[in-house]
């Protein structure tokens, strides 16, 4: 049984491949096209899995597309008719874009050269928040757990309650569009002034250097409700049927000013591109994060009344919050949280290809995936052939002189790309397409932000660290595969290891297995031996762009930064003398 699933058409395109039943592939579409949030059709990703699977379009028993047109389509024409002239641009988009989705037999034909009639009864559509909860559920280790989708909006929901057992999830509840955690947090995103889709992290980094001194003020905003679900008061926001985010010609989601005037009066005009942050905006931003943390944890603590089960699996845009991921344990029942990857968007098409195998056609489970590897991958041969070409003086050693020359340089302050194994699938650099660095040096973020980065100075570097040594730097210890939780960094630790160290005690980690990534555990360890520490400083191997997929996009920004050290698997480029 061969499934291949598709996020098309929507923000962070992507494909994933099953076959009987084990994931092959899956990568997002803005790896190939270099263009962040990229939301056409993967046609590029949907190749790679085919090719990645050795096989042809017509070996494929179903493609599952992560969208339904007709999902909830009555509530849709209720809320339309409501404004039937502030709806008449929306519809005709939303028309336009529901043809595309409801034509994926005509693309596939397009692109693959058979007749359309080759994929007739092959498309299953799978409805955007059913396909979230199957990323997570189906991929989890649980046999029984409680399931959250939550995010902006998707097929007219913003956020799903469920719960899975075995092959099958029942759909408990949900929370139709306009009212959602995801307008909430964007609107006040794009009141701090960052505006572009995707922006919502910032907000939450920025939150620790603020007080949450306006939450009271925010619950007339967004206030919970008895059923432990929540409404917005929506005369703050945009009007809904005026839509949120189009697609234009370049395939990038825009998103529209999400506030209203009256948010702009209580709260204030929007923060220029040029003006500095004040006390004002930090407290903000703290106050957004907090009361959004609340109504999570309201959500959940209904959610396991309803479910009873001590696991939690959880997907959408708002699962990429990893401050109120890393206090669910703390302020919920649940006791285990298993988070994918690709939690956002992207993860659509692991998603709808899993509800197809399991949630339609009832197969069985397969273990649980652990590891976010499942992107491009390189030899060695390819690797200097691509320097050769391009008169780059490049070494080779075995993976223990490797590893001891990028920990020699890491430990004399230097920063390193490293590009190994498989590209990851999801936001987060884990040890294949990551930028490394010492989590010692107190000057570590301000060396990475003037070599490459270029960002914004409150936002935090991650920690990489071996998994069995989490419970001596952190609070808690608990499995974090997939950087997707921060948690409190133990107060006489916190002097160790500044670098990746937040202002308020906290650090996104990522817990790296030897089983799961022993080239990367190798190198930490490596690291360890000298310094005692088992941790490095990881964050995504990119320049203002999308994680490098490709050998000669990682060169291409080794040479325009000011990189110290660039590894290739087992070819090592160097600006320093490695002896």
């Amino acid at each position: 049984m061969i499934i291949i699933g598709i996020n098309a058409y929507h923000a962070d395109a992507s494909a994933a491949i099953f076959i009987n039943g084990s994931l092959v592939a899956a990568i997002e579409e803005e790896r190939f096209t270099r263009i962040k949030h990229w939301a056409g059709f993967p046609k590029l990703s949907l190749e790679f899995c085919l090719q990645e699977a050795g096989i042809g379009y017509g070996d494929v028993d179903f493609f599952a597309i992560g969208r339904d047109p007709k999902a909830k389509l009555l509530k849709k024409i209720v809320l339309l008719a409501k404004n039937p002239a502030g709806s008449i641009a929306v519809i005709r988009e939303r028309l336009l874009n529901s043809r595309k989705v409801s034509s994926i037999e005509k693309e596939l034909s397009g692109i693959s050269g058979l007749p359309e009639s080759a994929f007739e009864g092959k498309i299953k559509q799978v409805e955007h928040h059913r396909s979230h909860i199957a990323s997570a559920f189906f991929a989890s280790p649980f046999e029984k757990a409680a399931c959250l989708s939550i995010d902006g909006s998707g097929d007219f929901s913003t956020t799903m309650l469920g719960l899975g057992n075995n092959n099958q999830v029942e759909i408990l509840d949900s929370v139709d569009f306009p009212h959602s955690i995801g307008i909430f947090y964007t609107a006040f995103t794009q009141l701090l002034g960052f505006p572009n889709y995707g922006d919502e992290y910032k907000v939450m980094g920025m939150a620790p250097y603020g007080k949450p001194v306006y939450t009271e003020q925010l619950s007339k905003v967004i206030r919970l409700t008895a059923n432990g679900l929540f409404k917005l008061e929506l005369a703050y926001f945009r009007p809904a049927t005026e839509g949120i985010i189009s697609y234009g010609n370049d395939h990038v989601p825009v998103v529209a000013p999400m506030y209203s005037e009256r948010m702009v009066k209580e709260f204030g005009a929007p923060r220029g591109k040029e003006e500095p942050l004040s006390q004002y905006h930090k407290d903000l931003a703290a106050s957004v994060q907090n009361i959004t943390e609340k109504i999570i944890f309201h959500i959940l603590k209904n959610l396991h009344k309803r479910t009873g089960s001590a696991n939690l699996c959880l997907a959408g845009g708002i699962a990429q919050n990893s401050v109120a991921n890393g206090k669910i344990t703390s302020n919920t029942e649940f006791k285990n949280v298993y988070i994918p990857s690709a939690g956002h968007d992207a993860g659509i098409s692991m998603g709808a290809a899993l509800y197809v195998q399991h949630q339609l056609l009832k197969k069985e489970r397969q273990p649980a995936i652990m590891s976010a590897c499942t992107g491009t991958h390189f030899n060695n041969e390819s690797i200097k052939k691509m320097l050769t070409e391009k008169g780059i003086v490049f070494s080779e050693y075995e993976d223990d002189i490797l590893f001891d020359k990028v920990t020699d340089c890491i430990v004399n302050g230097g920063v390193v790309g490293w590009f190994t194994g498989r590209a990851e699938f999801g936001p987060r650099a884990l040890g294949g397409r990551s930028i490394l660095a010492d989590p010692r040096r107190t000057d570590a973020k301000e060396i990475l932000n003037i070599k490459i980065k270029h960002r914004e100075s409150f936002r935090p570097f991650a920690p990489s660290i071996l998994k069995e040594y989490v419970k001596d730097f952190f609070e808690l210890d608990e499995e974090v595969p997939f950087m997707e939780k921060v948690l409190p960094v133990k107060k006489e630790k916190q002097k160790l290891i500044p670098a990746v160290t937040h202002i308020d005690g906290t650090g996104r980690l990522q817990t790296v297995c030897k089983n799961i990534s022993p080239r990367y555990y190798a190198l930490i360890e490596t690291f360890r031996k000298k310094t005692g520490i088992p941790i490095l400083l990881n964050t995504s191997f990119n320049e203002n762009e999308p994680i490098v997929n490709m050998p000669v996009e990682a060169i291409s920004c080794y040479l325009r930064t000011n990189m110290d050290m660039l590894v290739m698997e087992n070819i090592l480029v160097s600006r320093v003398a490695t002896g």
